[in-house]
């Protein structure tokens, strides 16, 4: 059996048209969403997940095109778009009953959740971002022999076919090198989960990849047009990320701020995966945030 999050119910939702999500729902109180990362699903939050349900309603599905979710196809380049994404969270909240909820997300879910709260900031009450920076600046501090780091980025941007059938080729090796190499402390995935983790990725790849280029796309254009626009992020926002701005030579604080000026951002000495490495440093930041 695969591992699940103890004490969650599993349901099925519909979000949109053709698309249905997989989310586990635990405790009561006030609605907090949390959405996984790459290359995982809803189960990297299962520590958090049941931290929080001691006080709140917490939401965890996996995102369109990963896990157990459905992965639409993709002719036009939109279906992964974070705007598109960030509808199904709301539309999700709102099929179990919550018009307003925190939002915290990780990798990709982070970068869906900003979305979601600079498209719907009157329904996003709170939000979070674990190790990652909003699109644009992304793509703006990778320069130079030091952007190898995200060779991933730029082989999912190119056109469809060639990035499909390479990872394709051999998934476990693709998906289990960031496994691996994100991970500071090996024993924070053991053998089931990182086995969960690479069976929803190796029959996910088109779809993963989709969300990729759309970060290269689509998501770009939508971010430019907000930043040419003065739309930021209105509610209160926690970062918590590694110190790649040492490593890349760029200011984290400096870029996240611009976008959210209630902003308390944190560095941490875990690694990537750190709701799975450090659940109760990022529960804490979690909370005190639902605290502003």
């Amino acid at each position: 059996m695969e591992p699940t999050i103890p004490g969650f119910t599993h349901d099925r939702v519909t979000v949109a048209d053709g698309v249905g999500l997989h989310v586990a729902v635990g405790g009561t109180g006030s609605p907090v969403v949390l959405l996984h990362g790459f290359p995982q699903t809803h189960l990297m939050w299962r520590h958090v997940a049941a931290d929080l349900a001691a006080d709140h309603t917490v939401i965890c599905p996996d995102l369109r095109g990963y896990g157990a979710s459905d992965k639409p196809a993709d002719p036009d380049g939109t279906a992964y778009a974070k705007r598109a994404m960030a509808a199904d969270v709301v539309a999700l909240a709102r099929a179990l009953g919550h018009e307003r909820f925190a939002l915290a997300g990780h990798d990709r879910g982070a970068l869906v959740a900003v979305r979601a709260g600079l498209d719907h900031p009157g329904t996003v009450t709170h939000l979070a971002a674990l190790d990652v920076l909003p699109t644009l600046d992304m793509w703006d501090v990778l320069h130079g022999t030091t952007a190898a780091v995200g060779f991933h980025l730029y082989l999912m941007a190119q056109p469809p076919g060639l990035p499909e059938q390479l990872i394709g080729a051999a998934p476990d090796a693709f998906f289990g090198h960031f496994l691996d190499l994100w991970t500071r402390d090996p024993d924070a995935l053991p053998a089931d989960v990182r086995a969960a983790y690479l069976k929803a990725c190796r029959e996910a790849v088109p779809s993963i990849v989709a969300d990729y280029r759309a970060s290269a796309g689509i998501d770009v254009e939508h971010d430019r047009a907000d930043r040419e626009h003065g739309n930021r992020l209105r509610m209160p926002v926690t970062v918590l990320q590694q110190d790649w701005g040492a490593a890349l030579g760029y200011d984290a604080a400096a870029l996240w701020r611009a976008w959210a000026p209630d902003l308390r951002h944190e560095t941490v000495g875990c690694g990537h995966f750190m709701a799975e490495e450090a659940p109760d440093e990022v529960a804490g930041a979690l909370r005190a945030l639902l605290t502003r």
